[in-house]
Formats: C-alpha cells, sequence, structure tokens
C-alpha cells in the first residue's frame, strides 16, 4: 500500500513540474478565454420575456385514405402526445414563415429604415417549446420592449389557430374529393367479385360446399354399407354353387346347359332315339358281325341321330356366354346325360345359384364404381373450398371498403362545413414586469472554468510535443549510465547574482574559483570525489569530456571541474580537444595563437604553449584550427603525447567537440581512461540522446557516467539538493565546510 502512495505521489509531482514548465502559455491561454467571456457579457442588454401557451391536439387529416384518422369514434379530437414528436412538428409550424409573416403584417413591424422587418429577424426571438409530458405548447418571445414581447406572442398564436383551422378545412376538402373519386372504383371492384362468385358456382354446379360436402360422404357411407351386404350376399351364394358343384360335378357353364336341355323336348326326344338306337346297335353286334348290312344300317342311324342331337344341342343353348366355347367333347357330355327328376331339379337349383351368384357380382361392380365416383368428387373438394373461399374474401373486402369509403366521406363532408382546429390557447401572453435574469456571472463562470481546463490542456499538450529531455530522472532512463554530479543551473536575475556574491558587471564562468562557497562549487567538487572513487584500484589519469548535443555547457564543466581537482591539491592539465569551435581560451581569458594543434604538427613544444590559469592548473588552448582534426587526434603523436601528460599530471581532462556527427571524442575516448557525458535538461532531445548512445555503444566506448549540467533543482521529481539560507548566500558561512551542498540522489543509479 506504501508503494502505491509513493507512486501516486510521483506522478501528482510529475504533472505539477509539467505545469511549472508550461504556466506562461497555460496563463495565457486561460487568460484569453476569461477575457472573451467577459467581453462577450459586456454587450448584454435588458431583455424581457414574454409567454403564452397553446394546447394541440391531434390533427384529424393523418389518415392513410381520406386524412380523418385524427377522429375517434365519438368524433371528438384525440390527444397528441401518442404520436412520435407531434409536439415539435407543430412547434415547427408556430415558428414558420408564413405565420411569421403574418405578425409582421399585423402588428405592422419596421426597423429604424421604416421598412418591414424580415421575418428571420423576428424568428430569431421567438421559441415554441413544447411542456414535457402535456399537450402544451409555450410560445415565448424577447425583446427589449415588454409590450411589444407580449403582442408579438399573441399575434403568432392567433395566426397559428387561424392556419390551422384553414389547414384542417383543406385538407377534409382534399379527402371529401378523393373519396368521391374512390366510391366509383369501389363499386365496380364490388359488382366485379359478385360476377366472379356466381361464374364459378356455376361452373363447378356449387350452390353450397359445405352441405354437398357433408351430403357426398353420407351417400359413401350408405354405398359403403350396400357393398359390404353385397359381398356377404355373393360370398354365401358362392360357397353355395361351389357345394353344388362338388355334388353334381359339372362347372356352372355345364350345369346352366343342362338344366336348359332338360326343358327342350326335341332334345330329350333325340337323345331317348340314340339311346334306343345305341342299345340296339350293341345287341345286333352281339350277333352280327361289323361288316353286316343290319350293323352299318344302325351305325349310319345312330351318326346321323348324334348330328341332329348335336345340332339341336347348338340351337338350343345358341350364343349364350360360356355356352359357345364349350368343347365338342363336354357337349358329346352332355348329349349323354340322363337326368332323374332330383337331378334335374338339383341342377336347376345349381344353374339358379349360378344366376344369383353372377348378379350379386354385377351389383357389386356398379356399386364399387358408384362408390369411387363420389370418392373422387370428394377430393377434389378442398380446392373448390380454397377457390370459393378466396373468391368469397375478394367480395368480402371489395363491400367491407365500400362500406368504409362511405362512412369516410360523410366523415369528410360533416368536416368539410366545421369550423374547428386542432389547437386552442390557453392562455395569452401578458406585459412582463421584470426583465430576465441576466447570464453575466453563469457566463464568466464558465469561461473561467473553460479557461483553466484550456490552458491546462495547451500546457500538456506543449510538453506532450516537446521531445526535449526534461529532466534528470528522463536523462538517466535514457543513457542508464551512471549519474556521477549534478550541477544546478546558474542564476541569471541579479537579486539571484547579488545573493551569490557576484560582482556587478562581471560573468564569471569559473564557479569554483570566483565563488568557492556557492552551491554549484559544493557540486563540482561532489563530482570531482566521484570520479576519484569510481575506480580504486587504477586511478582515472585522463577522461574526455563531450556532450550529445552543442550548447550543454560540457566546456563549462571542464573548466569547473579541473579548478575543482586542483583546489584539492592535484596537478591538473586541461586539455582543448575541440579543434572546431574551441572556446576555453575564452572562459580563462587566454590567447589562442599556439595550442594543441601546433603541438601536433611539431611547430611548437609543450612547454611553450602550456599556461597556468590557478594553483594546481595549467591549461592547454587547441591552437590554430586545423583543416582536418580528426587527422590529427588520430595519430602516434596524439597516443604519445596522453601518455607524456597522463606521467607529469595527477588528472588529464580534455574538451571535446559534442557526440552530434563527430569522431573526435571517440577517437580520444579509445586513448585515454574513458568518457564523461555532460547532459542538460531542455536542450538535448530524446532522439539526440539515444543517438549518442548508440554511437558510443557501437564504438565501444568507456562511459564513466553522466553529469547532469544546468539542472533546475525546482523542476526535478526528486530531491537531489538541499540548502540552507546561508547556501544561497544570504549570509556568509562561517567557513568552506557550512557551504557545501549535499547531494541526494532520488533514483538508483543503473
Amino acid at each position: 500500500m506504501e508503494s502505491v502512495g509513493f507512486s501516486e505521489e510521483l506522478d501528482f509531482k510529475k504533472y505539477w513540474l509539467v505545469l511549472r514548465r508550461r504556466w506562461l502559455p497555460g496563463v495565457a491561454v486561460s487568460a484569453m478565454v476569461v477575457t472573451l467571456a467577459v467581453l462577450s457579457t459586456s454587450r448584454e442588454e435588458i431583455v424581457y420575456k414574454a409567454g403564452g401557451q397553446l394546447l394541440l391536439k391531434e390533427d384529424r387529416s393523418a389518415g392513410a385514405l381520406t386524412g380523418l384518422e385524427g377522429l375517434d369514434e365519438t368524433g371528438r379530437l384525440k390527444g397528441l402526445t401518442t404520436k412520435s414528436e407531434p409536439l415539435a412538428t407543430q412547434a415547427q409550424v408556430v415558428l414558420s414563415r408564413p405565420i411569421a409573416e403574418k405578425t409582421v403584417k399585423k402588428l405592422d413591424l419596421r426597423n429604424e429604415e421604416g421598412e418591414p422587418i424580415a421575418p428571420e429577424k423576428l424568428l430569431k426571438g421567438l421559441t415554441a417549446e413544447p411542456v414535457a409530458g402535456t399537450d402544451v405548447l409555450d410560445v415565448t418571445y424577447k425583446s427589449d420592449d415588454p409590450e411589444l414581447a407580449a403582442a408579438i406572442v399573441n399575434t403568432t398564436m392567433d395566426g397559428y389557430i387561424e392556419n390551422n383551422i384553414e389547414t384542417n378545412r383543406a385538407q377534409a376538402v382534399a379527402a371529401r374529393e378523393f373519396l368521391e373519386k374512390q366510391v366509383p372504383k369501389i363499386e365496380q371492384r364490388v359488382r366485379l367479385a359478385e360476377e366472379n362468385l356466381r361464374k364459378f358456382k356455376e361452373e363447378n354446379k356449387v350452390v353450397s360446399l359445405v352441405d354437398e360436402a357433408t351430403q357426398t360422404i353420407r351417400t359413401i357411407a350408405i354405398l359403403d354399407q350396400q357393398i359390404t351386404q353385397k359381398e356377404a350376399e355373393l360370398a354365401n351364394v358362392s360357397s353355395q354353387v361351389a357345394e353344388v358343384e362338388q355334388q353334381v360335378g359339372l362347372s356352372p357353364e355345364e350345369a346352366v346347359a343342362a338344366s336348359t336341355l332338360s326343358q327342350s323336348t326335341v332334345v330329350q326326344n333325340l337323345r331317348i332315339q340314340l339311346k334306343d338306337t345305341m342299345s340296339e346297335l350293341a345287341m345286333e353286334r352281339a350277333s352280327y358281325k361289323s361288316g353286316h348290312p343290319k350293323i352299318k344300317n344302325l351305325e349310319r342311324q345312330a351318326t346321323n341321330l348324334r348330328a341332329l342331337l348335336e345340332q339341336q344341342i347348338r340351337l338350343v343353348l345358341g350364343d349364350k356366354p360360356g355356352f359357345i366355347t364349350l368343347a365338342s367333347g363336354q357337349i358329346q357330355a352332355l348329349e349323354n346325360l340322363e337326368f332323374s327328376r332330383n337331378g334335374q331339379e338339383t341342377i336347376h337349383a345349381y344353374a339358379n345359384l349360378e344366376a344369383k351368384r353372377l348378379g350379386l357380382a354385377s351389383e357389386l361392380a356398379a356399386l364399387s364404381q358408384k362408390r369411387a365416383t363420389y370418392k373422387a368428387q370428394t377430393r377434389s373438394f378442398p380446392r373448390l373450398e380454397q377457390k370459393l373461399g378466396e373468391k368469397e374474401r375478394e367480395l368480402q373486402i371489395a363491400q367491407s371498403t365500400y362500406q368504409v369509403i362511405e362512412g369516410k366521406l360523410q366523415e369528410a363532408q360533416v368536416a368539410e362545413n366545421q369550423n374547428v382546429g386542432n389547437a386552442h390557447i390557453i392562455s395569452y401572453a401578458t406585459e412582463p414586469e421584470k426583465p430576465i435574469a441576466s447570464k453575466k456571472k453563469l457566463v464568466i463562470a464558465a469561461g473561467s472554468i473553460m479557461g483553466i481546463l484550456l490552458g491546462l490542456a495547451v500546457a500538456f499538450l506543449l510538453d506532450l510535443i516537446d521531445g526535449s529531455v526534461k529532466n534528470v530522472r528522463e536523462a538517466k532512463e535514457l543513457f542508464r549510465y551512471t549519474l556521477l554530479g549534478i550541477i544546478p543551473v546558474y542564476g541569471k536575475s541579479r537579486r539571484t547574482r547579488k545573493r551569490l556574491g557576484e560582482v556587478e558587471g562581471s560573468e564569471p564562468r569559473i564557479l569554483v574559483r570566483d565563488l568557492p562557497h556557492s552551491p554549484l562549487s559544493a557540486a563540482y567538487q561532489m563530482l570531482q570525489a566521484n570520479l576519484k572513487f569510481l575506480s580504486s584500484d587504477k586511478p582515472l589519469k585522463a577522461i574526455v569530456i563531450t556532450s550529445s548535443v552543442p550548447k550543454e555547457g560540457k566546456s563549462d564543466v571542464c573548466a569547473n571541474l579541473a579548478a575543482a581537482m586542483a583546489q584539492v591539491g592535484r596537478r591538473v592539465l586541461l586539455i582543448d580537444g575541440d579543434m572546431r569551435e574551441p572556446s576555453q581560451h575564452h572562459i580563462w581569458q587566454l590567447t589562442n595563437a599556439v595550442g594543441l594543434s601546433n603541438i601536433l604538427v611539431g611547430e611548437a613544444e609543450l612547454n611553450t604553449t602550456v599556461q597556468t590559469v590557478m594553483p594546481g592548473l595549467d591549461v592547454l588552448p587547441s591552437g590554430v584550427i586545423p583543416p582536418n582534426p580528426v587527422a590529427l587526434l588520430d595519430s602516434k603523436r596524439m597516443a604519445s603525447l596522453i601518455e607524456d601528460f597522463s606521467n607529469n599530471y595527477d588528472s588529464v581532462i580534455f574538451d571535446t567537440p559534442p557526440l552530434a556527427g563527430i569522431a573526435d571524442a571517440p577517437i580520444l575516448g579509445k586513448m585515454t581512461d574513458g568518457i564523461l557525458l555532460v547532459v542538460r535538461p531542455r536542450v538535448v532531445n530524446s532522439a539526440g540522446a539515444k543517438a549518442a548512445k548508440e554511437f558510443l555503444s557501437q564504438s565501444g566506448q568507456n562511459v564513466l557516467g553522466l553529469v547532469a549540467n544546468g539542472v533546475i533543482i525546482k523542476n526535478e521529481p526528486d530531491s537531489y539538493f538541499y540548502y540552507t539560507k546561508e547556501q544561497y548566500g544570504l549570509k556568509t558561512p562561517t567557513n568552506q565546510e557550512q557551504a557545501v551542498a549535499t547531494v541526494v540522489s532520488g533514483t538508483e543509479e543503473s
């Protein structure tokens, strides 16, 4: 829980620091918005507001066909609140140009030139708003003349009522004319539907389809009963026929034939004669041989009788079905049949049963055929019922439409003669006694709030689009190097310089020498101490100081660090290795006629070019600017000089150009103990810092650490410094120890 609170505190401090950095544009924007709000209220005039109320009802002309669906069953006007935004629609009608023109004309409203005012100008002050949950419309007008405000509201409402009555009457007339044109068409539709229904019934012989379907079903049921009965009778007779057939040993056809022949006298006589002849022939054959004339005569006589009998049988049987197909053998069998009286009766009964069976079979077939006909008729009933239903519905719809149109026509004729609108005035506007309340304070308050919010937004937006490194924490996060020192910004105001002991008219740059008791001097002392204890095994002899981009104050850091080292008794050589834009001779107010470049080309010696600027500190200027500094620095002569410098001095400091596209510092960094990188918040941006770090990493440099220069302590989220009033120069400290600032790192070293 404590860590969460600490994080929130840091975030709040971060926002506060953003506001401190960008307070000027934020305040300017806020002041501008507040000023505009105040100016907007300065022209506010005294305004009176008059208002009246209208009660609105639903429009009777809203029907789909007749425009009269606004009337309920009793003919009264229905409310508007159930419809979708009807009050808003009527409000727009109140605020329409035609009604405004009538108001201008009736009140004779004119401008300063004496011309009638434009309706648009009148509508600017006129409002019409629905009262929530009611059918009431508030009509108001604002003006500096209270009497005119009330008159405009009342005249506008009267004009709306007149317009509403005229609109309703015109809509009723239009509805009546429309309905009168529709009545003949609907009548024609009714007649056509009736004619189609009649033709359909005639074509399908349908009077009452339901009754006919019921009667058909009943008939089918009766036929089913009859068929069942006939099938039972047929089965009974068939069984009797089979039984008799088994007794007589004749087929039904033979039995019928036998019965028929038994009733023929001629056939019977011929059969008797044939029988007698055959008996006589048998007796004669017993007495005579086969060729005897008597035997031949009897055989001839028998043949003739048999032929006559067969002929007579065919004549008796005729072409009856089943008889004509009898084979000769069967006819011969019939010729030889002898019937007793009982046998003949049996044959007759057999023949009658067969005739009855055939009759029953015929009746059963007729009943089945009739049932199939009725069954087929029932299958057509659904289709006929569907078609009949369609025809009846068409007629019903046409008749219903005709009745509705006739009724609406009568309503339209009644409404046409009425002089009633859909609205009436609840209350007229009265002359207001007091002006409406001023919104000046509210506008100013809203403008102030808006200005503050806009100012904050501008401040944070400017800080967001600013890509510079804003504080030490961001620098550490970008470079990930050890933070060895923090150099506060040197005060620029006259009051601050006086407190720090600065002499009027001078601009000290060697703060360690000129202001030995200032917090800045203490910061450099801390930096040289951190460098001293950075490597306990092998003390640092030669270091290179550079920066990512120009204007980060690396030359001042070099000079003051060298002075701080000299103050603690070390022999220091400060070399201006910037052969492009040298500055150490300006800082120490020296001449740059000869220097490092002259030594490298052999034009001068070290003892003639080195200049002592304070006890323990010698300065070697850059010398004449060469055409190619890299060629001089990246040479064996330079490496030899660095070795000599390290042997003769306790510390050697190289002031080199920035890393932005220049290889001087990396070249010297490889020849020395390492590079010290100076970073100045609000000067270097993120892109430059990332490029410098990548350059140092790719070239394999030994980066000793980071020095934050020009730090504005109040803009830092971490408490790096704690000062007393005496340390700011308000009082002269008793000794140097009281003037030393305590440096406290707010974040861990990377």
